[in-house]
């Protein structure tokens, strides 16, 4: 999923920092489907993903106060306002740290499982 993530990030305004964001999150899910878990790493990642999180929260919060949301997903609305991709950046963003809590969780219940 990550990776399918990353490869539509090419056409976005700041594609490096999406592509290195979700590439990071592929990497992560590979190496949790193998229990391996490098707790620093997501620790890092989780802490850092709340702060860009945070950093965009104003943009989300315009968009709750629309009447229409479903402008979030519409094409044509892409650039017209910034609330809308910072919006759809702060929900990518939320997806990574439910992903990494889940791996944190994981990693806890392995080490308890030694």
């Amino acid at each position: 999923m990550f990776l399918a993530f990353a490869f539509v990030q090419i056409n976005d305004p700041d594609p490096l920092l999406w592509i290195a964001i979700y590439g990071v999150m592929a990497v992560v899910c590979i190496m949790a489907a193998y229990k391996y878990y490098i707790k620093p790493l997501l620790w890092i990642l989780l802490a850092g993903f709340i702060a860009y999180m945070i950093i965009l929260w104003p943009g989300l919060q315009e968009w709750l106060r629309q009447e229409d949301k479903g402008v979030l997903f519409d094409e044509g609305m892409k650039m017209q306002f910034p609330y809308i991709e910072e919006s759809r950046e702060f929900l990518g963003l939320l997806i990574c740290v439910i992903v990494l809590g889940v791996q944190i969780l994981r990693s806890r219940k392995q080490l308890s499982n030694a």
